[in-house]
């Protein structure tokens, strides 16, 4: 069975440079340990804000070592160091503006400045590409959704589509915690347990 391939970009000039210790990787590995069900492995690259290290380090990801997904997190501002976006979508082959609309869409019941963010998601080759938040409490928003007191989802997070995606694009089967975060698939994509 294919083992599904997560390659994890933390774009910090300061954490690449061990100013500080990088927390975009520790929280998407952890978020990612809770959330899916099915088998997967990880690979992880911490760089600068760099255009052209982030377009590489998406590359080899997806071109060399066979990613399913890659999520990067943080630089996604307006900022003039804020390039991953811009990095992203040099190297897309298509874009997918959804990811973006519902990223913003969760951000903004949280903070108003949500509209200054420049994230993505598109599509290179076989594999999916979505720019997250660089702070570890945003990632774990993003991902799961707007939730109430009791845990009822309110608005719906990004990785309840991921699953369906890479099964679109030929990729694993993902299975998910329901409880974290439940994936969404036309009844005709569901698989037999």
């Amino acid at each position: 069975m294919n083992k599904l391939r997560i390659g994890l970009i933390s774009v910090s000039d300061r954490a690449s440079n061990g100013i500080y210790q990088d927390q975009g990787i520790p929280a998407l590995e952890s978020w990612l340990q809770t959330a899916v069900s099915s088998g997967f492995e990880t690979l992880s690259r911490l760089i600068p804000d760099e255009q052209a290290m982030i377009e590489e380090a998406i590359c080899e990801l997806v071109d060399e070592r066979g990613c399913h997904l890659v999520l990067t997190t943080g630089g996604t501002g307006p900022a003039r160091r804020d390039v991953t976006s811009d990095a992203t979508l040099a190297v897309a082959d298509r874009i997918m503006p959804g990811f973006g609309e519902q990223m913003r869409q969760i951000s903004l019941h949280y903070v108003p400045t949500a509209i200054l963010s420049r994230q993505v998601g598109v599509i290179r080759k076989q594999a999916l590409i979505v720019n997250l938040p660089g702070q570890p409490k945003s990632i774990k928003e993003t991902l799961e959704g707007v939730k109430d007191e009791s845990g009822k989802v309110l608005v719906l997070g990004i990785f309840a589509s991921i699953p369906y995606c890479i099964q679109l694009l030929d990729g694993p089967y993902v299975e998910t915690h329901s409880d974290v975060v439940a994936a969404f698939r036309p009844k005709s994509a569901v698989r037999p347990q």
